[in-house]
């Protein structure tokens, strides 16, 4: 279990569901990870969060003005200064969907690309930290990007959001990279290199939500209206499972080594 005040600067802090269905969306994750669906907050176009025993998890939205639901998880990683991460964004390559803005003294945000085309935004804090508890049941335990260029995503993040950064593993069969907190060497997210994509394919991130059994949880997803869309299998990480929601949206379960 982790706890904590913020997210180190640059790392995984906030993941939101935009959906096509938000009652069902509503239902869904609560029987099945446990959560609590807040009531959607009109001043913010329906936004509303998930919690867990009264700690914020989560954000979800339908369609809002614009930007219909794409049915897809978003990752944010914390900025110190969102207005600076876009133009280092623009700077290295990479694109800005939503420029900075405001959410009341929450903190401000942006949704951003990579060059390679993966959705990812940022959370510059005011009152509201994001993520405060992973590695447990319910809460987020990992953060991973897909992508064909490889070296190219690496050089980006740590350009834009200042990662510092380790190779788990070098060999053609499998290119891992992770983003490490300085002050620790604790993992905070993956970068994995992914040949198998199609050509053009954007990549993706993906979070994984703890569970204290994969099998049960996938097993439930399906029983919910999901579908399991690869494994549960074992891994030196722990036992891991792709799934998606009724609507589409897919995320990843995970239960870690020695749960």
């Amino acid at each position: 279990m982790t706890r904590r005040d913020r997210a180190p600067i640059g790392a995984p802090c906030w993941a939101d569901l935009s959906t096509s269905d938000v009652d069902g969306s509503r239902r869904f994750y609560g029987e099945l990870l446990g959560w609590e669906a807040q009531e959607p907050n009109p001043e913010f176009g329906g936004y509303f969060m998930f919690t867990r025993e009264g700690v914020p998890v989560s954000g979800a939205f339908g369609d809002m003005e614009g930007f219909p639901a794409d049915d897809a998880w978003k990752i944010y990683l914390s900025s110190p200064d969102a207005a600076a991460t876009v133009e280092s964004t623009v700077a290295h390559g990479g694109l800005v969907h939503v420029g900075v803005s405001p959410v009341a003294d929450l903190g401000n945000q942006a949704v951003l690309a990579d060059p390679a085309g993966a959705t990812i935004g940022a959370w510059e804090a005011g009152t509201f930290p994001g993520f405060v508890v992973l590695d447990e049941p319910g809460a987020p335990s990992w953060f991973e990007l897909h992508t064909r260029s490889y070296a190219g995503m690496l050089d980006f993040y740590r350009s834009v959001f200042g990662w510092t950064t380790q190779v788990e593993s070098d060999s053609d069969q499998f290119r891992y990279t992770t983003m490490i907190d300085p002050a620790d060497g604790t993992q905070l997210c993956g970068v994995m290199d992914a040949p198998w994509l199609p050509e053009g394919d954007a990549g993706s991130w993906s979070i994984y939500w703890e569970t204290a059994d994969v099998d049960t949880t996938s097993a439930l997803a399906v029983r919910l209206g999901g579908a399991v869309t690869d494994g549960p299998v074992d891994t030196p990480y722990g036992r891991i499972a792709t799934v998606s929601d009724p609507s589409g949206a897919v995320f990843r379960l995970r239960t870690g080594p020695g749960s």
